[in-house]
């Protein structure tokens, strides 16, 4: 009995430990989303440095059409040994006019993100397979074929 008293308080801590690798690990990716400063950004009022003060540089920007700054927020979870799942998502999409100033402040979230499954695992291209022995041997017979290069590299007064 005193071994049963003894064991008991080792067997509860490594079933504690245990359990405890068994609980979802949070991380934030990108942006750090704080309601309180995004709510600041208005439009009509802030400019560019005005916004960058508030919320800092954003994760990345608009390459085409008009100026436009986007932060992105993500928050995923998962169990140990595996693939992360996204929890929350956010993009807040901040546009300018051309002398700078805010023009909108737009927020989307994960029911606009769209998730892609790759065809296979080879890229589809345009024009016809060729066997191994057509890529080996393909050559053969196309050297000094009229119509081809001189071997010498070619050039007049050679």
């Amino acid at each position: 009995m005193r071994i049963v008293r003894a064991i008991a308080p080792v067997m509860l801590m490594g079933l504690a430990v245990a359990a405890s690798g068994c609980t979802s690990i949070r991380e934030a990716r990108g942006y750090i989303d704080d309601e309180r400063l995004t709510g600041l950004v208005q439009p009509g009022i802030d400019n560019e440095q005005s916004v960058q003060s508030t919320l800092g540089r954003p994760t990345f920007t608009s390459q085409f059409g008009p100026e436009t700054w986007y932060y992105v927020s993500s928050v995923t979870g998962r169990k140990p040994f595996v693939r992360p799942k996204i929890q929350t998502h956010s993009v807040l999409a901040v546009r300018f006019d051309s002398a700078g100033n805010v023009v909108a402040a737009d927020r989307s979230g994960i029911d606009e993100v769209v998730y892609l499954t790759p065809d296979g695992d080879e890229t589809p291209t345009l024009g016809r397979e060729r066997t191994f022995l057509e890529d080996l041997f393909g050559n053969i017979g196309t050297v000094g074929a009229p119509g081809a290069a001189p071997a010498g590299g070619g050039g007049a007064g050679g």
